[in-house]
């Protein structure tokens, strides 16, 4: 690690670089209450191209700074072969765009389906730049999760990994954005400190881990310093090959009265002045079980 190298105190997260069609939801709320909350940033800058609106937000709005982004990277153009992939492409694009203002003013990057659980150690503000492992892809020896970068202003393996990713860029998920920093901290292991993936994915993209999340109970390391929730696999309630559960599903009364990992967790967060009802609770549970019958009696068809 470079001597003297301090990564300041503030917390970058992008959002809406697709038009907000939609309220603010309660996940990315928690993930930014929870952020001030428990890491105590001198600031938390939110970059965005559309603004967000809904009740929600504006509660959380005055205590960000705003700034408003210009998403052009090189990749902004690119044609995808696969449509399903260029759905996509904002979060490709923020991919480029959290290592430039990383590379910039230094901090903390962090995915806006994060939720975090307990300051990060003080000791990592002297190093250059830290990241974590992640479940790699099927077929890949390793993976560093690009959803939580901390860096110092000008970290060289942020300059290295960008000057890179353009090239390393094919249209899929993870070449660009996950392994190409393993295939860089294997090479220059002197730029970067890897933590384990306890200490921010506890809990990985499979779907077994998406249900220990969301719809039961389970342990949770104590290195644990924030969780990643994967929303890009479940959040839209027609995707159903990761997860049965869904955005529509996160609400108030799922903070309250689910017995899940994340609810346990969450909840401390809750926005003031929601109340939150069981019977409506029981109505979305109803839902998720009509989800579970049908995924049964297409199981039980194609047998």
């Amino acid at each position: 690690m470079s001597k003297g190298a301090s990564i300041p105190n503030v917390f970058h997260f992008i959002f809406g670089l697709r038009e907000q069609t939609e309220p603010f939801h309660l996940m990315h709320y928690l993930c930014l209450r929870s952020c001030l909350e428990v890491m105590r940033p001198d600031a938390v800058h939110f970059h965005y191209h559309h603004e967000p609106h809904g009740p929600l937000w504006a509660d959380i709005r005055p205590h960000l700074v705003l700034r408003r982004i210009d998403p052009v990277t090189p990749i902004s153009d690119y044609r995808y072969d696969d449509a399903e992939v260029a759905a996509f492409r904002y979060a490709h694009v923020a991919d480029f765009l959290r290592l430039e203002i990383l590379i910039a003013e230094g901090g903390i990057y962090a995915d806006m389906d994060s939720l975090f659980l307990k300051p990060f150690p003080e000791d990592w503000r002297s190093l250059s730049c830290v990241m974590g492992r992640e479940r790699p892809p099927a077929g890949a020896e390793g993976s560093l999760c690009n959803a939580l970068i901390a860096a110092e202003p000008g970290a060289a393996f942020c300059r290295l990994w960008l000057a890179q990713m353009a090239m390393a860029f094919d249209g899929s998920w993870s070449n660009h954005s996950t392994l190409l920093p393993y295939r860089l901290a294997q090479a220059h292991p002197e730029l970067i400190h890897i933590e384990p993936e306890s200490s921010f994915f506890a809990f990985d993209w499979t779907p077994a881990r998406l249900d220990d999340l969301f719809l039961r109970e389970a342990s949770l390391p104590e290195p644990a310093y924030s969780l990643h929730l994967w929303a890009h696999l479940w959040f839209d309630a027609g995707r159903r090959d990761f997860s049965l559960f869904s955005g529509d599903l996160l609400t108030v009364d799922y903070l309250a009265f689910a017995a899940s990992s994340y609810a346990r967790h969450a909840r401390a967060f809750m926005p003031e002045n929601r109340t939150p009802s069981r019977l409506r609770y029981l109505s979305q549970r109803a839902i998720l079980s009509g989800r579970r019958l049908r995924q049964n009696l297409r199981r039980a068809l194609v047998r």
